[in-house]
């Protein structure tokens, strides 16, 4: 008797997907974890596990050339915005306040109720006086400092300041004598502006003496001649004769700080009231910083050189009560040079306590603060300066694993500019921006010298020059001169739109190769769970020997009703709001892997993903 048997029906697998971290631009998309996406264009982490199409923007503002810089002057309680665009400072309603300066990207600072500005050719002050703006040259309203005192007509004296990089004028206190009449200055080569002398009355008060009338100038010695002498002081060891000067500026057109175009706020014991500037081309390696609580005073003594000259400065991270000064390249990779603000004999001093290495700096304008470690952009990726886990010391690890391939492939890295922005930091490339999450950290076996990443994201058609945070939103600047602000509310449909075109956004999921690479799979279910929308849609491509088709397409069934965002030509009657899960079943027969795509490319459309699954089952080893 001949008996059949009949073969079992192949065992069906399942893999489920319900958290999502971000992408991996990293690996193949074959290596990919299930859980990251190896294309995820427009996508962001909605909560931890969780994607969905990232908020569009929309114009703020038309400024007549490209943006280089935003600020704000908090003032009397209230906060005023000003816009650099091409060659001048304006207000965000466009009224102009200053013009003629650099069309190049520029920093600025508040300190007190004025705003220090840089570009790498002027240092202004901007302020607002009898609800009206203010700007001017620092320079113009230099500090004039005190640089001697009990001096003796023929010299010597106490050393009480230094000379004012911004300020051709000085000062020198004199002890006067009886009967003389030469005074000699500490420098000669005074040029023409007047010299001013005050001196002491009997009473108490000062008497003021201008030149020609009671002495005259030898300006090529820096010799005061009395016609009449001022005499001793009426005040036994007061200093009675003050002496104003100028001298002539060796270059004038180029003062160090003018020249210099970012900075930072720090100070003794870590305190936030100097300001630290470098960036000047003519001194790579060089900062210098100003008298506390007064940027108008630079001394010429106030500077540092921080290694060789072959290595520039290019920007600065605050490390709990010290200062870290970041250059491109350092001898032997030393990069990051710390300092300490201390008081020596009452003097401020900013010692250096160590040289870390790690990789260098390239854009000035990458610093930022995520989660609390200090964040900088390498030729190796977004690096972080942190303490080791053992030792207490600190060196730089790279954070940016998973997006380093897009990131690094980017022409133009030196010209990046980034933001902290509620829990992301955004890092803006040529049309890209390009996330890190600080809310999701991982490790990674590949990157051992790290102690963990931050998953990424990456944003494509945004061109932003210029990015900051004002009232609660971001924004970003372009070199069309339009300043954008993304919007913050993912409920709102209108939110999704790029002014005025749609978002395209997609998540696409890794290889699926099974249990068993090298067999025959037959793929037959495929289920996803969309976030709900007044509208939103999803097109799911799968790709099967390298060719993408369109599986299927859902117009409908994961909106809702709302009245407040109601769309005609997305009507639905449908109330719940919960999530919504939908089963394609769609046979993919002989295949060794196969690669999905959920795709959502609608104006005004919210994209939501929070789970994913596929149903399969293997054969006979894969021949192709």
């Amino acid at each position: 008797m001949i008996r059949f048997q009949i073969p079992s029906a192949a065992d069906r697998h399942q893999i489920t997907i319900s958290e999502f971290k971000g992408v991996d631009l990293h690996n193949a998309p074959a290596n990919v974890s299930l859980n990251r996406s190896p294309y995820a264009p427009n996508m962001i982490r909605d909560v931890p596990g969780k994607v969905r199409k990232r908020c569009g923007y929309h114009l703020i503002k038309q400024y007549p050339g490209r943006i280089n810089g935003a600020f704000s002057l908090c003032s009397q309680g209230n906060s005023y915005s000003v816009i650099h665009a091409g060659t001048s400072l304006y207000t965000e309603e466009g009224t102009m306040i200053y013009q003629n300066i650099s069309d190049s990207r520029s920093f600025a600072v508040q300190l007190d109720q004025k705003l220090y500005f840089l570009d790498g050719e002027h240092f202004l002050c901007l302020y607002r006086e009898e609800d009206t703006w203010h700007c001017k040259p620092v320079k113009e309203d230099a500090y004039i400092p005190t640089v001697l005192i009990s001096r003796d007509p023929s010299g010597g004296g106490v050393s009480l300041e230094p000379f004012n990089l911004l300020q051709t004028r000085w000062e020198e206190d004199f002890l006067g004598q009886t009967g003389t009449t030469n005074y000699q200055l500490s420098a000669g080569d005074l040029d023409e502006t007047a010299v001013s002398v005050e001196v002491l009355q009997t009473d108490g008060t000062w008497a003021e003496w201008k030149e020609n009338e009671k002495f005259t100038v030898d300006r090529t010695k820096g010799i005061v001649h009395f016609l009449t002498a001022p005499g001793a002081s009426p005040v036994s060891g007061k200093d009675n004769v003050k002496i104003r000067a100028s001298r002539k500026r060796k270059d004038a057109e180029t003062i160090p700080i003018e020249k210099c175009h970012f900075g930072v706020l720090y100070g003794v014991g870590g305190a936030s009231d100097r300001l630290f500037v470098s960036g000047n081309p003519d001194f790579p390696n060089r900062d210098w910083y100003s008298q506390q609580n007064d940027p108008s005073f630079f001394g010429d003594l106030w500077y540092s050189s921080l290694g060789q000259e072959s290595g520039r400065i290019m920007g600065y991270s605050i490390i709990n009560s010290c200062l870290a000064a970041h250059k491109d390249r350092g001898e032997d990779g030393r990069n990051i040079f710390l300092r300490r603000g201390d008081l020596e004999n009452g003097v401020a001093a900013f010692p250096i306590t160590t040289v870390l290495q790690g990789q260098g700096a390239i854009s000035s304008f990458t610093f930022a603060y995520l989660s609390g470690e200090p964040l900088f952009l390498t030729r190796l990726g977004i690096f972080a300066i942190t303490p080791a886990d053992v030792t207490g010391e600190r060196y730089a690890q790279n954070r940016s694993f998973y997006i380093n391939k897009g990131l690094l492939a980017e022409s133009n890295l030196e010209d990046s500019c980034a933001v902290v922005f509620q829990d992301f930091y955004f890092l803006a490339v040529g049309d890209k921006i390009f996330l890190l999450d600080g809310l999701v950290k991982s490790y990674e076996k590949d990157a051992p010298y790290s102690t963990y990443q931050y998953e990424g994201y990456y944003w494509l058609n945004i061109g932003a020059r210029v990015l900051w945070e004002e009232n609660g939103a971001l924004r970003f600047g372009r070199e069309d001169g339009k300043v954008m602000e993304f919007y913050q509310n993912p409920d709102e449909i209108a939110s999704f739109q790029d002014d005025g075109h749609p978002i395209d956004a997609c998540w696409e999921l890794p290889d699926f190769s099974g249990k068993n690479f090298f067999r025959k799979k037959t793929f037959r279910k495929v289920s996803f769970q969309l976030a709900s929308a007044p509208a939103t849609s999803v097109k799911i491509l799968a790709q099967t020997a390298g060719k993408w088709e369109t599986l299927h397409q859902e117009p409908l069934k994961a909106r809702y009703w709302d009245y407040s965002q109601m769309d005609y030509g997305k009507l639905t009657y449908d109330n719940d709001m919960s999530p919504k899960t939908f089963t394609l079943k769609k046979r993919l027969r002989g295949y060794d892997k196969v690669r999905f795509r959920l795709v959502n490319n609608q104006w005004k459309e919210p994209f939501g993903l929070y789970q994913f699954s596929v149903q399969f089952s293997e054969t006979s080893d894969y021949r192709k």
